[in-house]
C-alpha cells in the first residue's frame, strides 16, 4: 500500500524544508542514513514527517563536524550508548582544529609582519616550520603544567637565577608570552627598566594587553616597554644599540633565528661591563638516560637513544664554543624540575614528545612498555622524574 501523497514529501521538497540540496539527500540515501518512506508509482523516493526528523538530526551532527560514516554508526542506527561521550570527544577533536587553525593564521602574520613585499615559497615552508615550533612549545608548556604541579613554579626558578637588582636595565630579546614576568610581577625589583622585544602574530600580543591592564600594580619605578620588532632586521639592532644593558634575556628563542651567532654578536655588543646575558642552551634531557634505562630493563634494544645522546652533546659544546666567541665568561647554569607521571600512556607519549619519529617502534613493542610503566607505577604509586634544563649566563 502506498503512502498518502498528502503526507509525504519528495526529495526535492524535504531538502528544500532541511535546507540542503536534492543531491544530498541522494548521497545520504547511499550512505544508508536516510531510507525513503515509500516510492511513488513512477519510482520517486518519498519521506514522511518522521524522516525529516531524522534528515534535521542529520544536518545537525554534520554541521557540529561529525562524518557521516560516524552519524550513521554511532548515532542514526542507535548504537551509541553514550551520546554526550560522544560529544565530548567531538568537542575535543574541534578544539584540536580550531588549535591547529589559529596556528596557522598566527605564524602566516608573522610572516606578513616580518616581510610585507617580494614573499617566494622559502616564505612558506616557514610558515609550516614555525606552526611546528608553535605546537611543539605549546604542547610542552601544558605538559609541563600537569606533570610538574606541586613543584617552584618553573619560571619563578629561572627569574631567581638571573640575580636582577634595583635600578638595572634589562633587554627581553623575544619575550612572547613572558611568563618571566608575569609570574614574578610583585618580586621585580625596585627601580627596574625592562624593554622587550618580540613580533605581532605571537605571544606577546597577549603580554601587551595584559600590560596594558597591569601596569600601575608594578613595583615602585618599574617600567616594561614592549616593542614590537623583528630582531633579526638590522635596523631592529640600530635602534637596540643605543643603550647598554646590565642584564640581556634570550630564552626559549635560539631555535627559532635563522642565524643565531649574528643574534649572540649582536647581543654581546649592547651588554654593560660586568654584565650578565642569559641564554637557553642545549643540556643533554635527562629523560634519554631514564628511557635508556627503562629499555634496558626491558630487554628492547633502542640504540636511536644514544644517537641522540650524542647529537645533543655535540649541539652543546658547540654552543660553547659560540657562545666563547663573543664574550670572555661563559658559565653553565643548570636548574631542575621534577615530573610526576601516575599512567603509563601518558609516560609513552613523553617518549613520543622526545623521540617523535619513534611510533613505530612504540607500536612494535606497545604490550611491554605499557605493562613495564604500569607495574612500576602500581608499585611505586608513581613515577617521578627529575629532569635539568642549561642555561648560558656570559659576560664580558
Amino acid at each position: 500500500m502506498k503512502s498518502n501523497p498528502k503526507t509525504t514529501m519528495t526529495s526535492g521538497e524535504i531538502a528544500k524544508k532541511a535546507g540542503i540540496s536534492q543531491k544530498a539527500v541522494r548521497l545520504y540515501d547511499e550512505k544508508g542514513l536516510l531510507k525513503p518512506t515509500d516510492y511513488s508509482e513512477g519510482n520517486y523516493r518519498l519521506y514522511d514527517k518522521a524522516a525529516l526528523k531524522v534528515l534535521e538530526k542529520i544536518v545537525a551532527l554534520k554541521q557540529i563536524g561529525f562524518s557521516l560514516e560516524e552519524i550513521r554508526d554511532n548515532l542514526v542506527s542507535g548504537q551509541a550508548a553514550d551520546i554526550e561521550g560522544a560529544l565530548r570527544m567531538q568537542l575535543k577533536t574541534m578544539e584540536e582544529k580550531k588549535y591547529r587553525l589559529e596556528k596557522v593564521i598566527d605564524a602566516i602574520n608573522r610572516v606578513f609582519e616580518r616581510k610585507s613585499e617580494g614573499l617566494d615559497w622559502d616564505d612558506v615552508a616557514e610558515i609550516v616550520q614555525n606552526v611546528s615550533l608553535d605546537q611543539s612549545s605549546d604542547e610542552a608548556h601544558w605538559d609541563a603544567t600537569r606533570h610538574t604541579a606541586g613543584e617552584e613554579d618553573w619560571y619563578v626558578k629561572i627569574f631567581k637565577s638571573l640575580g636582577l637588582k634595583a635600578g638595572t636595565s634589562v633587554l627581553d630579546l623575544g619575550c612572547g608570552y613572558s611568563k618571566l614576568w608575569r609570574n614574578n610581577w610583585s618580586e621585580i625589583p625596585e627601580g627596574i627598566s625592562i624593554n622587550a622585544y618580540d613580533i605581532h602574530g605571537s605571544w606577546a600580543d597577549d603580554f601587551e594587553k595584559y600590560l596594558g591592564e597591569n601596569k600601575q600594580s608594578l613595583p615602585k619605578n618599574v617600567s616594561i616597554d614592549l616593542v614590537f620588532k623583528d630582531l633579526e632586521d638590522s635596523a631592529t639592532w640600530d635602534e637596540i644599540s643605543a643603550t647598554k644593558y646590565d642584564t640581556i634575556v634570550a630564552h626559549y628563542i635560539g631555535f627559532q633565528l635563522h642565524d643565531r651567532e649574528a643574534f649572540v654578536e649582536r647581543a654581546s655588543h649592547v651588554l654593560a661591563d660586568g654584565g650578565c646575558f642569559s641564554m637557553t642552551g642545549h643540556g643533554i634531557s635527562e629523560w634519554n638516560g631514564f628511557f635508556k634505562e627503562a629499555f634496558a630493563d626491558m630487554k628492547i634494544e633502542a640504540p636511536f637513544i644514544d644517537e641522540v645522546i650524542e647529537e645533543q652533546t655535540a649541539d652543546r659544546n658547540e654552543m660553547m664554543e659560540m657562545l666563547g666567541r663573543h664574550f670572555g665568561r661563559v658559565e653553565s647554569v643548570i636548574l631542575s624540575n621534577t615530573w610526576h607521571y601516575t599512567d603509563a600512556e601518558e609516560i609513552v607519549q613523553k617518549f613520543l614528545s622526545i623521540f617523535p619519529d619513534r611510533e613505530k617502534f612504540v607500536a612494535a613493542h606497545s604490550e611491554e612498555i605499557h605493562a613495564y610503566f604500569a607495574n612500576r607505577i602500581e608499585a611505586d604509586g608513581e613515577i617521578a622524574v627529575t629532569s635539568a634544563s642549561q642555561f648560558w649566563h656570559c659576560g664580558n
